[in-house]
Formats: C-alpha cells, structure tokens, sequence
C-alpha cells in the first residue's frame, strides 16, 4: 500500500529565478540538481525540517514530459496566477509573515485567524499561491 508522499511538482516560469526565490526567500535547501538528458533539468528542494519530502520546480516546456501544445496551455493558466499550490505550516504565522514579507515576499493576506489555525497567503515569483499556516491545536 501506499506509504507517503515523496515528491510534488510545483510548475514554474524560470528554474533559476524559482531556485533563487525557494532557497534564499524561503530558506529551503537544494535536495538534487540534475540533468536528465541534454534539456530536463531534475530540481529538488526540501525544508530543513523535512528532508524526505521533495518540492520539484519544474519549468513546463516541451520535451520530456509534454508537448508544445500542453506547455502553452499550462504556461497560460500560470499567468492567470490562479494555481494554488499548497499549505506550508509553520510554528509561528505572524513571525514567519513578517520575517518574509522583510525578505520581499508578496502576501495576498495578512496573518488571519481561521477555525484551523493562524493563515497568510502568499505568492511566489511564478504566481502560485500558497497557505502559511500556523495550525490550531488539533489540526496538522
């Protein structure tokens, strides 16, 4: 049966433009930098608190995994900014708000209260949202 999660795909504009906003806004670390072939570059980050668990940024374009036509399209609901791509929990929302927001981070929302715990939204510089949330007592 099915144990865990290992990786999930985060589609970005820029790899490096990506790698710069993960690893030096976020403080996450390079898991695998790799090319697969002559043009699929496999790029893995982790937190530091979870390093089994892999974010793949990865640029959508044609080649290994899609064709023209299919990069277009998802290039084209990117732009929309309209992919929310995830829940990053933290100890302390209003800290961690403002600690990235110092760090040039676009929020969509301040630190609210909510019935699962504390939440900002945010964007990254490829458009996707994402929750920062500090769960309630009971919620993971």
């Amino acid at each position: 049966m099915i144990r865990r999660m290992s990786h999930a795909t985060i589609f970005v504009n820029n790899q490096n433009e990506a790698l710069e906003f993960y690893r030096d806004k976020l403080g996450f670390k390079v898991h695998t930098d790799a090319m697969v072939g002559d043009d699929f570059r496999w790029l893995t980050l982790c937190t530091n608190d979870d390093p089994e668990f892999e974010i793949v940024l990865m640029e959508p374009k044609p080649g290994m995994l899609m064709d023209e036509e299919t990069s277009n399209q998802l290039r084209a609901i990117m732009d929309k900014g309209v992919l929310g791509a995830g829940v990053f929990n933290t100890d302390d929302c209003r800290g961690a708000y403002e600690e990235l927001k110092a760090k040039g981070v676009e929020f969509m929302s301040e630190p609210a209260e909510r019935f699962y715990g504390v939440e900002a939204i945010f964007r990254d510089n490829s458009g996707n949202w994402f929750s920062l949330t500090q769960p309630a007592d009971g919620y993971r």
